[in-house]
């Protein structure tokens, strides 16, 4: 039984979507990051970047338990142990790693700005238009590059894999970060195509009444103010 730090958000999503396409069993252990409990000293030893979402493997290397953070680790860790979905041969784990990279360095980032200069700095009464007009054209510019991939694959990187896993999560959200798909059919048919697993759907639906895209003061204060 693997335990699950997690909250609804694109990044645990990643997580949560992975364990239920590897059929692993797993205990939630929810990590509400608006009051904080990513400081909580007993999940800083698991995760000390404050950062969910996070696995215990109690089955680890050598069967000792191991614990890991960083979604993108999570999921390259399940692929070995399960030897699913990372790739059947070296060039396809290469490609497999390599949209990984791009999701984790890319659109992970990118995304992220945008949803937090659309939607939370106003809330804060930060109203930032080079703010928005930059990430939000960074994430168009990285759906182009995706949609052009899926153009010539079924999936990112030829076969389904951890790479699909971890950019469904963030590229479903692409109506709240403002883009279209109007020129980019192959994004909109993958879409569908991985939102049609019932994995993702489980996964992506683990706890989903506890999402918010509007924070209180508190939340704020919590989620952005800096940290020491």
């Amino acid at each position: 039984m693997i335990d699950l730090y997690y909250w609804p958000t694109p990044n645990g999503w990643k997580a949560s979507i992975a364990l239920e396409e590897f059929g692993l069993p797993y205990k939630v252990h929810l990590i509400n990051s608006g009051k904080g409990d990513q400081f909580q000293p007993d999940f800083l030893r698991i995760s000390p970047n404050n950062r969910m979402p996070a696995i215990t493997d109690p089955h680890g290397p050598d069967g000792a338990p191991v614990s890991i953070f960083e979604s993108g680790a999570i999921l390259q860790y399940l692929a070995r142990k399960t030897g699913q979905f990372g790739g059947r041969t070296e060039r396809d784990r290469i490609a497999v790693d390599q949209w990984l990279m791009w999701q984790m360095g890319g659109v992970g980032p990118m995304a992220g700005q945008t949803h937090h200069f659309l939607k939370y700095a106003p809330q804060m009464g930060h109203d930032i238009p080079y703010a928005k007009d930059r990430y939000r054209n960074e994430t168009a510019r990285l759906y182009g590059v995706l949609d052009r991939q899926l153009a010539d694959s079924e999936y990112v990187a030829g076969d389904y894999s951890i790479a699909d896993m971890a950019i469904w999560p963030w590229a479903s959200l692409w109506e709240g970060q403002e883009q279209s798909l109007d020129d980019k059919p192959n994004l909109a048919r993958w879409l569908d195509l991985v939102g049609s697993r019932p994995a993702v759907q489980r996964g992506h639906a683990l706890h989903l009444d506890l999402r918010t895209t509007k924070q209180d003061k508190s939340a704020q204060d919590t989620l952005f103010k800096p940290k020491t």
